[in-house]
């Protein structure tokens, strides 16, 4: 059976084909892990305050690995350790699901505690 092609090797073998080392690269900006990440945090995180900023991340990508900051505010009294072990899963798992990078490092920067609302209306507060 001369002329039968197998299937699996037959584009390697075209002499149009471009080889694997020359075909170029896929580059994801910083920005877009970023905003990844912080929409990680924020599913993680659950409902926030009503005075809280939303979660927001900056991260540093060297070839495909992602080193990730996030920033947030939390209500107190709370889980504080256990809801940053949170974002740090969800934003492993959405980053590297998502961009296909290696996470080695969530740093989770908590900016702002927000105590309980007393005597039944908001409270003013200085930062």
């Amino acid at each position: 059976m001369t002329g039968v092609s197998s299937g699996a090797g037959d584009q390697a073998e075209s002499p149009s084909a471009v080889p694997p080392g020359e075909r170029g690269a896929t580059r994801i900006a910083d920005r877009v892990v970023a905003k990844i990440a912080a929409q990680a945090a924020r599913e993680a995180v659950g409902p926030l305050p009503p005075d809280a900023e939303r979660p927001h991340a900056t991260v540093v990508v060297h070839h495909d690995t992602a080193r990730i900051r996030v920033h947030l505010e939390l209500d107190y009294p709370s889980d504080l350790g256990a809801r940053c072990g949170r974002v740090r899963h969800q934003v492993v798992q959405r980053v590297s699901g998502y961009v296909g990078m290696a996470v080695p490092e969530v740093a989770v920067q908590v900016e702002r505690l927000h105590p309980p609302v007393r005597y039944g209306g908001a409270q003013r507060r200085t930062r």
